[in-house]
C-alpha cells in the first residue's frame, strides 16, 4: 500500500488535516500515518467539531509526538511522502534547521534526506524575512511550499468547498488524484479561457 504521513501542528487550519485524512481514508490503496503535536491537540479543540478519537480513527497508525523511535523516524521505513498541514512557523523552522528533537521534525527530515515529497502547508501571515529565508531554504532542500490559498474560479459556496480544493491540490503533489473539487479546463470542471463549452460557444 502507498503510505502517506500526515503531521498536524499547532497552527490554525486543522480542518485541512482532517479533510485530507477523510479523503485518503476513502482510498483503499492508501495507508495513513498520523502524528500530532501537543499544540495541535489544543488548536483542534478550539476550531473543529471533530474529537480526537475521530481524528485518530482516520489513521491506520497514530504515532506519539515524542517517540523519536517510531517507524516513520527511519529512512528504511518506506513512505510516499509527508504532508505537514497545518504547519506552524516553529515546526517549519525546526525542519529547515535540521532540529529533529520531536517526531514531526524528525520524520520530515527523513523524508527530505530520502528524496521523498515533503509538503509544507504553512499557515502564517504576514511573513517576515526570517520566515521567508527558512521557506526558501526548505524549497532548496526539496520541500514543496504550499500555503493553502483558496481558489475562487470554482465559485465555492461552503467552507468545505474551499478546503476540498486545497486538499485536492495538495494530494496532486503526491500523484494522488482525488476529484474533490472542479478542476480548471478538465471534463466536468471549469472551462479554461477560450475553451469550447456546451453549445459550441467559447468561454471568453
Amino acid at each position: 500500500m502507498k503510505r502517506i504521513i500526515i503531521a498536524i501542528t499547532g497552527a490554525t487550519g486543522t480542518i485541512y488535516a482532517v479533510r485530507l485524512m477523510e479523503l485518503l481514508r476513502a482510498e483503499t490503496t492508501l495507508e495513513v500515518h498520523l502524528v500530532m503535536s501537543r499544540a495541535a491537540k489544543m488548536t483542534l479543540k478550539m476550531e473543529h467539531d471533530a474529537d480526537l478519537d475521530y481524528i485518530h480513527g482516520l489513521a491506520h497508525e497514530v504515532h506519539d509526538y515524542g517517540n523519536i523511535g517510531a517507524s516513520i523516524s527511519s529512512g528504511s521505513f518506506h513512505s510516499s511522502g509527508m504532508i505537514v498541514a497545518p504547519c506552524s512557523i516553529k515546526t517549519m523552522s525546526n525542519i529547515a534547521m535540521g532540529n529533529t528533537g520531536d517526531l514531526i521534525s524528525r520524520a520530515a527530515d527523513v523524508v527530505l534526506k530520502e528524496r521523498r515529497p515533503l509538503l509544507i502547508a504553512i499557515r502564517e501571515t504576514p511573513l517576515h524575512a526570517g520566515h521567508l529565508e527558512n521557506l526558501i531554504k526548505l524549497s532548496r532542500l526539496g520541500a514543496i511550499i504550499f500555503p493553502p490559498v483558496p481558489a475562487f474560479y470554482n465559485k465555492p459556496v461552503t467552507l468545505q468547498d474551499v478546503v476540498d480544493q486545497s486538499c485536492m491540490r495538495m494530494l496532486d503533489q503526491f500523484d494522488i488524484h482525488i476529484e474533490s473539487a472542479p478542476r480548471w479546463g478538465e471534463q466536468g470542471g471549469i472551462p479554461a479561457v477560450g475553451q469550447q463549452i456546451e453549445g459550441g460557444k467559447k468561454e471568453s
